[in-house]
């Protein structure tokens, strides 16, 4: 592995002086000014030579997920469906002339889970998504990513404003996204979900979240398929100690579900938590 330093510099014209390349790399919140030795910078691509400048951990790593570590700092990457582009200002890096996409915790709960203990087992083999309170697409674009070009993802989204910058933004240049403006209360009105899929994946702010997910697992989810359901305390009761709330949402779904993992999502996000269930009726 190639070492990375973090080096102060005074004076940002300096960068391409001798044979140093000094780059910028999301470290967590923080941006910090990384020495990478004898590489090159592409169109701000960071190009990993067959050596590696990350230290890759192959035996968490998937076809389209990639575990690593930059600077001492766990980092989750995903094989970019569409190179080149980006969907919230995260950096690129190519891997044995593949492009990847580092997955920011602090803007996805689904990341969050993931550095938290989520096995990424249970991703690595999904084809087909129901995503409810798609929002602007960050963790969907991930969650892309990982599926292929083979997959689907069906994003639901109420907000208007939302859905439109969900739609400019990644479904437009993502095939493997089917984007709806539809309320996730009433599944039974969605006009673009044409299957069952392997994953419900529910991150909607309401109080009874849990109930529409089972809803939308009810109709959509198949047999043995999977619900992410992200539960937010203070969406349901702001005045209940969040480890009170999230035993009464996991809960409501043990006549259904067989629980699988219960992630605490600090220090990502505060009072959250995520449930993945498998369904067994």
């Amino acid at each position: 592995m190639i070492n990375l330093g973090i080096n102060n510099i005074a004076n940002m014209e300096k960068l391409n002086e001798g044979h140093n390349l000094y780059i910028n790399l999301t470290d967590g919140r923080n941006m910090k000014k990384v020495l990478l030795i004898q590489k090159t910078f592409v169109d701000q691509k960071l190009i990993i030579n067959q050596r590696g400048a990350l230290n890759l951990d192959e035996k968490r790593s998937h076809k389209n997920i990639v575990f690593s570590e930059i600077n001492q700092r766990k980092k989750i990457l995903t094989k970019n469906l569409v190179p080149g582009n980006t969907v919230y200002g995260e950096h690129t890096i190519t891997i044995n002339k593949f492009e990847y996409r580092t997955w920011d915790p602090f803007r996805s709960k689904l990341a969050a889970a993931i550095l938290n203990g989520l096995s990424s087992d249970i991703l690595s083999n999904l084809k087909s998504v129901l995503y409810l309170g798609v929002s602007t697409g960050t963790t969907a674009s991930h969650v892309s990513d990982i599926i292929g070009e083979s997959g689907i993802l069906f994003g639901i989204e109420i907000s208007a404003r939302s859905a439109r910058d969900f739609l400019e933004n990644v479904a437009s240049v993502r095939k493997n996204i089917i984007p709806e403006v539809a309320d996730s209360r009433h599944p039974d009105l969605y006009t673009s979900v044409f299957q069952k899929v392997d994953m419900v994946y529910c991150d909607i702010a309401q109080p009874d979240q849990t109930r529409i997910a089972i809803e939308n697992c009810n109709s959509f989810l198949k047999n043995s398929g999977y619900l992410f359901l992200v539960i937010k305390a203070h969406s349901i009761d702001v005045l209940k100690n969040p480890k009170d709330v999230f035993a009464e949402e996991v809960k409501k779904l043990t006549n259904n579900f067989a629980i699988e993992y219960q992630i605490n999502l600090e220090p990502f996000d505060k009072a959250h938590s995520m449930v993945i269930a498998k369904k067994i009726n």
